[in-house]
């Protein structure tokens, strides 16, 4: 469970000062596919960096079990992120001088997976695993990015607009392929998006506007848990 209690997030100084994070609470159960949706500006990524423990919030608490990630030390939140943190941008941020093999090994390194060659025929690419970024398409170089954070093994992976840069069909594949191995590794999802259709998939959809939850809902039975 991540339970995040009344977090707020500011950037700048003085009269610059811009809260992005109005006081924002939410609990999120292990093996939940969650999406938060929101448009552009609205907050749901500095949220996301701030749970993942990219960012230190200015007030307020995000626990993991009963452990305060807010608390920790800089060198504490860097091998808990390691240990137990997958994350997929919408960038993909891979190696262009390593192959797709080297770059997934990359990621099992940290969890001192030896099966790493799994993942990547899970995401479709074992007949691409000697080829460099630079000939793979888009929707491929994204599947390498999602092979790489799941070789770690992660208890949580976070994505932030991992479509943005794909096409709508390649975006459906790439989500297809993440949907199949949330099902087959029980991890949990926190997905960050703009796009309404991609809320689709969820199991959880937390809409943020202005800083703020304006609704949660569970996306079975379309009822609105919280206003």
């Amino acid at each position: 469970m991540i339970a995040v209690s009344d977090i707020t997030k500011s950037y700048g100084a003085g009269g610059n000062r811009n809260q992005v994070l109005k006081g924002i609470s939410l609990q999120i159960a292990d093996g939940d596919l969650t999406v938060i949706l929101g448009a552009s500006g609205s907050g749901k990524s500095t949220f996301l960096n701030v749970i993942s423990g990219l960012e230190r919030p200015d007030s307020g608490s995000v626990l993991y079990g009963t452990s305060d990630i807010t608390k920790l030390s800089d060198g504490e939140l860097t091998q808990f992120r390691r240990d137990n943190i997958g994350f997929i941008f919408q960038q993909y941020y891979l190696l262009p001088n390593m192959t797709v093999e080297k770059n997934v090994r990359m990621g099992a390194d940290l969890a001192d997976n030896r099966e790493y060659a799994e993942i990547i025929t899970a995401v479709g690419l074992e007949d691409r695993s000697s080829k460099y970024p630079s000939e793979l398409s888009g929707g491929e170089q994204q599947r390498v990015s999602v092979a790489r954070a799941l070789a770690k093994k992660p208890k949580v992976l976070f994505l932030d607009e991992p479509t943005g840069a794909l096409d709508e069909q390649t975006g459906r594949q790439v989500l297809d392929y993440i949907c199949k191995l949330h099902k087959e590794y029980a991890f949990t999802i926190v997905m960050v998006t703009h796009n309404q259709n991609i809320a689709e998939m969820a199991n959880t959809v937390v809409k943020i506007n202005s800083g703020k939850i304006s609704e949660v809902l569970q996306t079975k039975s379309k009822r609105p848990l919280m206003r």
